[in-house]
């Protein structure tokens, strides 16, 4: 596929709960074509009520990849998601001029715009290594040891996140250099347009959205589909919001009230992260989460150009 084939890529980015599922398959039916899915936890076939995974009727109103793909022990990464979902959108390039890229995963959605800088292989036993550690004594004794080994990449990386952690760690360790010391910035070229939309709102409303996505989660049986998961809590995949905090309810560690305040209170701070990461991408056009007619306009004046 050349460049000059005027393809183009419409990215929906913004924080959790914020609606880009509905606009994006609103967008999908506009312009006829499909999607692909850059949530990073939507992707594993066991977790769907505390992923708020699109449902089954809007599954049916437009096509999804990457939703549901996967199963929970299995890893992938941002660079495997950045070699699939290319090919995916070089697919759909066969059958649309558009394709849709929709998720809260910044990091997923730049190795699908941008590329990612070549890291060494690194062996799995080092890997393995660290996931050992994780499960012996936890993210914090990690998290300090990235914070020594590259306290650059340290100040701007998720330390809460052991997927993060672990694969800036295992390059540390295997290179002997800082992880930060392999990121040149440099973008790598793609064969087609790319349109980014960031979908907000102001704080107050936001956060209401996402205490009222947690008591419905709640009301849909979070807690039942997190018990059925607990003994597989160890994997990265579910080291995550809404899983974790109940765990430690099982463990009789918290009251279940506590348990879903921590849901809510992470979440606000995760989708907080997510705006932090996104507003620094100047290439982002932003939008209020509502404003559906103004993303079509805005896209359609772009596709002319």
């Amino acid at each position: 596929m050349s460049a000059d084939n005027k393809k183009t890529l419409i990215v929906i980015a913004g924080p959790t709960a914020i609606g880009k599922t509905e606009l994006a398959i609103k967008l999908a039916n506009f312009f006829s074509t499909e999607i692909v899915s850059a949530d990073s936890r939507q992707f594993f076939r066991e977790m769907s009520i505390g992923t708020a995974k699109p449902t089954p009727a809007e599954l049916d109103r437009a096509v999804h990849h990457f939703v549901d793909f996967l199963p929970a022990e299995q890893f992938f990464s941002a660079g495997d998601f950045e070699k699939a979902a290319l090919a995916t959108i070089q697919d759909i390039f066969t059958r649309a001029d558009t394709a849709i890229l929709v998720g809260g995963s910044g990091l997923y959605i730049q190795a699908v715009t941008e590329g990612f800088d070549e890291f060494p292989n690194v062996p799995a036993s080092i890997r393995e290594a660290l996931n050992e550690a994780l499960d012996a004594n936890g993210i914090e004794p990690l998290a300090n040891e990235l914070r020594e080994l590259d306290p650059v990449y340290a100040q701007t990386a998720d330390l809460s996140n052991p997927q993060r952690v672990i694969r800036a760690l295992e390059v540390c360790r295997f290179s002997g250099r800082p992880y930060s010391s392999f990121k040149t910035g440099i973008s790598k070229k793609r064969p087609f347009k790319v349109i980014k939309i960031g979908l907000t709102t102001d704080r107050e409303k936001l956060y209401e959205r996402i205490n009222r996505r947690v008591d419905a989660m709640i009301a849909e049986g979070l807690i039942e589909e997190a018990r059925g998961l607990k003994d597989k809590q160890h994997l990265n995949a579910l080291q995550t919001v809404g899983y974790s905090e109940l765990f430690t309810h099982f463990d009789d560690k918290s009251s279940l009230e506590e348990a879903i305040g921590l849901i809510k209170q992470n979440t606000r701070r995760y989708a907080k992260r997510q705006l932090t990461w996104f507003k620094k991408d100047p290439e982002m056009k932003w939008f209020e989460a509502e404003d559906e007619e103004g993303v079509i306009d805005y896209i359609k004046d772009e596709l002319k150009k």
